[in-house]
């Protein structure tokens, strides 16, 4: 393999790798993210079970018209807070999941790239062994010729 073609697959690698360590980037803030997405909704969620308990127990008792209007709405705005709070961490998910399909793929490219080097490589060295292989071979055989015809000449003489 040529020099050139080498350094050029190199950078190729080079390139494959800046690729995937972005994409590592991209899926750890994802991730975290995510992570946040999830425990903010976590939160939400365990806050309206604390506000519907407490409100159930005090609506034992008889309460002002006023007072269940006002829980009722709290409630309709805390439901569509929980709904969106859901939707936002199920984007973060889809994200992180798409993050991961963008790593494996650089991953992978990376590999492949590697293993490219490798094969033409060892490809070059096949061609370096057998060229040195010919040429020990050719100089037995001039080696054993020489021999040969040093041989015949000593015998004519």
């Amino acid at each position: 393999m040529t020099l050139p073609a080498l350094e050029t697959l190199n950078l190729l690698l080079d390139r494959a790798i800046g690729d995937r360590d972005q994409a590592q980037t991209v899926l750890q803030r994802a991730e975290e993210a995510q992570r946040r997405q999830q425990l903010q909704a976590e939160q939400l969620a365990g806050y309206r079970s604390e506000y519907l308990a407490r409100w159930t127990s005090a609506f034992n008792r008889p309460a002002a018209v006023e007072i269940v209007q006002c829980y009722r709405s709290f409630m309709e705005r805390l439901d569509e807070a929980v709904a969106q709070q859901q939707r936002q961490s199920a984007a973060a998910d889809a994200a992180a999941q798409g993050a991961r399909i963008v790593l494996v793929q650089c991953e992978t490219r990376a590999a492949s790239v590697r293993k490219l080097i490798e094969r033409r490589q060892s490809e070059h060295q096949r061609v370096l062994d057998r060229r040195d292989q010919r040429q020990t071979d050719e100089a037995a055989q001039q080696s054993v010729w020489r021999a040969t015809q040093g041989a015949e000449l000593t015998s004519h003489s």
